[in-house]
């Protein structure tokens, strides 16, 4: 019974949490995310309770985290790259209008000169001007948003000297934070160190959602294609909101040549540089499991444990050292081959060498992944099979391409297509050894000749001076799309069942 109570009690608190939580985010208007939030409980609720439903309990967490962290980013980055959702359109219409709607200015038409006195009772202003001197009753001066005090003509002006104007900028901030009541309505803020002037609403509202700027005059209007507020000279108030833009952001991918030319650039090197560097691995490490085996080579141990050092070593801290030994002008890779041949490669300016050098340094990085799975499969090849070969007078070559190739390619295939996948988002590699660079000339958007995929839409969704958060997802949507079929024609051309 105890267990029991127990058991529901700790289960209330927790969809009591849950609530408090979803209910946090509505009123926040994050409704995706409230939303997901009340399907997870829902469903975590009925797994727990329902009596046949017992046995999905046990897996449900890794159902529930993968809903989570993976089926939901992905889907919630398709729906974005079907919006302008960008720096200038993250809120909703209403956000928009409400932030247009507080803003205001200072009205240079009733424009006050002031002295601050201090007294027992507290600080008295007086506002002067042709027409006379307005007085507030004593308040406290404090920073952060205080109640608008209250002038008027008929209040009495303290005697003795105002404060000096070292006093008055050493209260600044106070005073920037006052708000002072005219008698006819009109709220005054300090328009400088000397001055307080009218505050007035720069955006009226009238109907059909339109906004008149009060000082100019000028009528805009909501665009609801583009997302912004629009006067009819194609004027734009920031910010705007987010709209649906249809396949705007798959389009331009495909027909602006700002953005088609650089995108099939990056895409054409991604696919060389993760199939480079599969084979480049692969031919390396299997050379190097091939050697370890070798019957007549001693201290075998310690070979394996040098070779296996660069996948010990954090890719991060190999990157950076790379970086210092590719400099240009200070490297010790240029040094040595200047001496040697004369020769300085512009390994980080030139389009051809910095390729080079990332294919290098990605090899260096994956060949001991590759060494120690391919040591793993030449284990299980038997031995009878060599011994029959060097019968037939069979060498090291035709045993490679005729025996250890065709056997441990089956088992391997699975993990070549996932070192595929895996470098085709190689994000760290690019963005610690060359961010990029060089840059494609021409681009509307930020994009360099060593760019993956993963990189460039990065850099268009956190660097370009726009954020264009919508085209990023478009193209990661196609990133997306892309791996998954070529990992599926990989993994029907290896005759793998799926």
């Amino acid at each position: 019974m105890t267990r029991a109570i127990l058991k529901w009690g700790v289960l209330a608190v927790l969809v009591g949490m849950a609530l408090y939580l979803i209910v946090a985010l509505y009123a926040q208007r994050e409704f995706v995310f409230a939303m997901l939030f009340l399907v997870l409980t829902a469903s975590a609720v009925a797994v727990l309770v329902s009596k046949r439903l017992y046995a999905h309990r046990y897996i449900y967490p890794a159902v529930a985290g993968m809903g989570l962290f993976v089926i939901f980013p992905l889907m919630y980055a398709v729906g974005i790259g079907f919006t302008n959702y960008s720096a200038s359109n993250l809120l909703s219409f209403e956000r928009v209008q409400e932030n247009l709607l507080s803003r205001t200015y200072q009205s240079e038409s009733a424009r006050y000169n002031y002295d601050l006195y201090k007294t027992d009772a507290g600080y008295v202003i007086v506002l002067k001007s042709d027409d006379g001197e307005l007085v507030s009753e004593p308040f406290e001066l404090e920073d952060g948003k205080v109640p608008p005090v209250e002038v008027s003509p008929t209040a009495t002006a303290p005697t003795g000297e105002p404060l000096a104007f070292r006093d008055i900028i050493k209260q600044r901030n106070a005073l920037g934070a006052l708000r002072l009541q005219a008698p006819d309505g009109r709220e005054l803020s300090m328009a400088s160190l000397r001055a307080f002037a009218t505050i007035k609403p720069l955006y009226e509202k009238s109907g059909n959602d339109t906004l008149t700027n009060t000082r100019t005059g000028v009528t805009y209007f909501p665009n609801q294609d583009t997302g912004f507020y629009e006067s009819a000279d194609g004027d734009k108030l920031v910010p705007g909101w987010t709209v649906n833009a249809g396949f705007d952001n798959y389009k331009r991918v495909i027909t602006d040549p700002s953005i088609s030319g650089p995108f099939m650039q990056i895409f054409v090197w991604t696919l060389l540089f993760s199939v480079g560097t599969v084979v480049f691995t692969l031919v390396l490490g299997l050379l190097l499991a091939n050697l370890l085996q070798w019957d007549q080579i001693r201290g075998k141990g310690f070979y394996r444990t040098m070779l296996i050092l660069p996948y010990a070593v954090p890719a991060f801290i190999s990157i950076l050292v790379f970086k210092g030994l590719f400099n240009q002008n200070f490297g010790e890779i240029n040094l040595v081959l200047e001496s040697l041949f004369g020769i300085r490669p512009d390994w980080f300016s030139d389009p051809s060498m910095a390729r080079t050098m990332i294919l290098i340094v990605n090899t260096w990085l994956g060949y001991p992944y590759m060494m120690l799975l391919c040591m793993g499969l030449l284990q299980s090849i038997p031995r009878d099979l060599y011994e029959a070969s060097a019968m037939d007078g069979a060498g090291p070559i035709n045993n490679l391409m005729n025996i250890t190739f065709p056997l441990i390619l089956k088992p391997l295939a699975p993990l070549l297509i996932a070192s595929f996948a895996f470098n085709f988002n190689n994000f760290v590699l690019i963005a610690l050894l060359t961010g990029g660079a060089p840059d494609i000339i021409g681009a509307s958007t930020p994009a360099g000749t060593t760019d993956l995929l993963v990189s460039y839409t990065y850099r268009i969704a956190f660097q370009d001076s726009g954020q264009n958060f919508g085209l990023a997802a478009a193209i990661a949507t196609v990133i997306f799309l892309v791996v998954g079929a070529l990992s599926l024609i990989n993994l029907k051309l290896s005759k793998i069942k799926v």
